[in-house]
């Protein structure tokens, strides 16, 4: 679901700016980590969120393709991977026994395929053609992007890094403008990250 939203995102606005719009993952992980998990963040996670948080706001009120369906999509994209991971988090560290990283994503995988085949048979049954899968292609996720995404892949194996990147190729291969403000934008939320990895690595003191 959540590659889902990020494609309908990619497919509205700039790629670079869903990655912008992705880089308040950290944000939801905190937020979920404290709702579910009971853990408190400490000082260093919160102030790393401070930059991203507003990076992503800035980001947002200069980016020039900005659409609310393709920043509601990357945001709900957001929500359902970082939730997914806490509640995966949460049924793994139980005391009893538990499923391990792989079995855990092999249920997750074979639920989520029982759950979207009715509805892929019901809505897109009839229209399964080639016809219809190059309209598809065309006009919902730019095949140049895809492309583009496919091959950082293999190169890029940190998120930080993945992102960074993704949007700076992106700009550069699609051409896209950017002002300064939201360039700054940019760079205030990928810090955000950065920092927040940094944070994640000190642990806090003993009471």
């Amino acid at each position: 679901m959540g590659n889902l939203l990020t494609n309908i995102s990619i497919g509205r606005v700039a790629v670079s700016f869903t990655h912008t719009i992705k880089a308040m993952e950290p944000f939801f992980t905190v937020l979920f980590s404290a709702l579910l998990l009971a853990e408190r963040p400490t000082v260093w996670v919160v102030s790393s969120l401070v930059p991203i948080v507003g990076g992503v706001a800035l980001a947002s009120f200069t980016e020039a393709s900005f659409n609310w369906i393709g920043f509601g999509s990357a945001m709900a994209s957001n929500l359902t991977n970082q939730s997914r991971n806490v509640l995966s988090k949460k049924l793994m560290v139980k005391k009893e026994e538990s499923l391990d990283n792989i079995n855990l994503f092999s249920v997750i995988t074979i639920i989520s395929f029982i759950l979207l085949v009715p509805s892929a048979i019901l809505l897109e049954g009839v229209k399964f053609t080639p016809a219809y899968l190059h309209s598809a292609a065309s006009q919902g996720l730019n095949i140049r992007e895809l492309c583009v995404r496919s091959l950082l892949a293999g190169f890029c194996f940190h998120t930080y890094q993945q992102r960074v990147v993704v949007i700076v190729s992106s700009v550069i291969f699609f051409q896209i403008p950017v002002s300064p403000i939201n360039s700054l934008g940019t760079g205030l939320a990928l810090a955000g990250v950065f920092l927040y990895s940094r944070a994640k690595r000190i642990k806090p003191k003993p009471n």
